[in-house]
């Protein structure tokens, strides 16, 4: 697992990664569930999605739209395991760890946070 300012100097030389933004209806989202039910959300997501050392339909388990996590996942390249590895240096056909777990929900809520926190004011102006 590389350094989380590392990766995120990285992914943000990506334009598909950059692509991705929270929308109106997402920050409302987390406006109404509150941060830590989101971070609640993410781990669930990572646990149920991404956890298990073989995924069946690894690179389509995690949609583009529809939760601020899924959203996140993308942008953060924390949505499938071959991003996993491309990206964060995860190695695939093992189940993640705690510390793997802990490490993904954490990038995925760091963007998060920046993404609500900077365009909150925006959308509520």
């Amino acid at each position: 697992m590389d350094n989380m300012n590392n990766i995120l100097n990285r992914l943000g030389k990506s334009k598909f990664r950059t692509s991705f933004r929270l929308k109106e209806i997402d920050i409302d989202y987390i406006d109404k569930k509150g941060l830590d039910t989101i971070r609640e959300h993410a781990f669930l997501f990572v646990e149920k999605r991404l956890s298990k050392s073989f995924i069946v339909n690894d690179g389509k388990q995690t949609p583009m739209k529809g939760h601020p996590v899924f959203i996140a996942q993308h942008a953060t390249a924390t949505c499938c395991r071959k991003c996993l590895y491309k990206w964060h240096h995860i190695t695939p056909n093992h189940n993640l760890t705690d510390k793997e777990k802990g490490y993904i929900v954490n990038i995925i809520m760091y963007w998060i946070n920046e993404q609500y926190f900077n365009n909150k004011k925006k959308f509520k102006s």
